[in-house]
């Protein structure tokens, strides 16, 4: 049985630990908000350049000439070289999030008709390579995730860099694998295309009717502008990968806390309770020393 010196260093240790999930638990949910935002405000950025790649399709539409895309946009050939992006986490301590997401990851590519020599892996976050290792899946490029909503905008632009990069070699296409926010505590894995662009999509923004009085105009280079505008598209759904990842990131390490904060405060009740039982055993120990002193005192008088 332990002492009550050890007990008591025991219950102060584990108070400790329970104050620093809590406050982990604080930083979590904090991050979480401020990622769900961004994501919020991305929505509204995005509508802006689905609104400009419409005026100029439709414009296109409106004097009948057929919508020339930028070569590798929209290929429907048949893919021989896939690149992948895989986004996991830099920090532990939030359970599963990159054991799933690398297995999901694997699984997708594994279902793809490309040879695995064709195929090339980049992963976001440190945490996340093992579990690519230990699939024996090579990684050709590694990101570190920001720690701010200010610190993704330089990671996706070095990103873009790389995914420009890989088309020279041809990479046919691009796929972003992350998992989604569903809420401050559930998530899901996501797969989306990145590279080709949705032909279809497309289309549909050519014919798409315009919700206002008069089709706005510009004086720029259609070529020119378009691509401009897909460079933004690219922007875009980098930079929502990478919030919903965070934010996923962050609902995963809130659960994980949570059941820490269960499991601490079980142990606290468990521990406090062993502490008053010695603590009770000491008194009466020293009760009945003092009284068996006492009987004796009075026997030998």
């Amino acid at each position: 049985m332990k002492s009550l010196e050890a007990l008591t260093a025991q219950i102060e240790s584990i108070q400790d630990l329970q104050s620093v999930v809590k406050t982990m638990k604080a930083l979590a949910m904090v991050s979480i908000r401020q990622y769900e935002t961004a994501v919020i405000a991305l929505a509204d950025y995005n509508r802006t350049v689905e609104m400009g790649l419409q005026i100029l399709l439709r414009h296109r539409y409106f004097r009948e000439q057929s919508v020339m895309l930028p070569q590798g946009l929209t290929n429907h050939r048949k893919t021989e070289t896939l690149g992948v992006i895989i986004f996991g986490s830099d920090h532990g301590l939030c359970g599963q999030f990159n054991e799933q997401i690398a297995s999901y990851a694997i699984k997708q590519m594994n279902q793809k008709p490309e040879k695995p020599e064709n195929i090339i892996v980049a992963a976001v976050g440190t945490r996340l390579i093992p579990y690519l290792e230990t699939a024996k899946q090579p990684i050709s490029a590694q990101f570190s995730l920001p720690n701010s909503v200010t610190l993704i905008t330089p990671v996706v632009q070095e990103m873009l860099l790389m995914i420009e990069g890989w088309q020279f070699p041809k990479v046919d296409q691009i796929m972003l694998v992350y998992n989604k926010s569903l809420s401050s505590a559930s998530y899901r894995p996501e797969t989306v295309q990145l590279l080709p662009m949705n032909a279809q999509w497309l289309q549909r923004l050519e014919k798409q009717a315009w919700h206002g009085e008069g089709l706005p105009s510009f004086t720029m280079n259609w070529d020119e502008l378009f691509s401009a505008l897909v460079r933004q598209y690219l922007f875009v759904s980098l930079y929502r990968a990478f919030a919903e990842s965070l934010a996923s990131e962050n609902a995963s390490r809130l659960s994980s806390m949570q059941a820490a904060q269960k499991n601490i405060e079980e142990r606290l009740t468990e521990l406090n309770s062993q502490y008053r039982h010695q603590r009770q055993s000491s008194i009466t120990s020293e009760l009945l020393d003092i009284v068996s002193g006492f009987e004796a005192l009075n026997s030998k008088e």
